[in-house]
């Protein structure tokens, strides 16, 4: 069983991080279920990356308790600086982990410190 559920919007993140395609905006209940079951089916850790508006880290991280980690990708015309603030500034009380734009290197080492507690 794997520990950690990683989330990204769109098929088209596939070269950057291996994972379940689930979009905040187009799947909202398919990924809503999806992040609420995740500890029941054992996952300890969240990483979501996206791109463009990055809803997906906050979206997750308002419906569990797990830890979230937000990787924003660069894409569209602002290069990931967009979904890099969209992930740093979800509101007070859903906090998500930000790394780097596309940094989902520094998410994984991350998310192995948060599991060795």
């Amino acid at each position: 069983m794997a520990d950690v559920l990683i989330l990204v919007g769109s098929e088209s993140d596939k070269p950057r991080i291996e994972f379940y395609a689930s979009s905040a905006h187009r799947q909202p209940e398919q990924t809503g279920d999806l992040v609420k079951s995740a500890r029941k089916k054992g996952f300890k850790v969240v990483i979501a990356g996206a791109g463009l508006s990055a809803a997906l880290p906050g979206f997750a991280a308002s419906l569990t308790d797990l830890p979230v980690i937000g990787v924003p990708f660069a894409v569209g015309p602002l290069n990931g600086l967009d979904a890099l603030l969209a992930t740093v500034q979800v509101p007070a009380g859903v906090p998500v982990a930000t790394v780097g734009i596309d940094n989902a290197k520094n998410a994984a080492h991350l998310a192995i410190r948060i599991l060795k507690g």
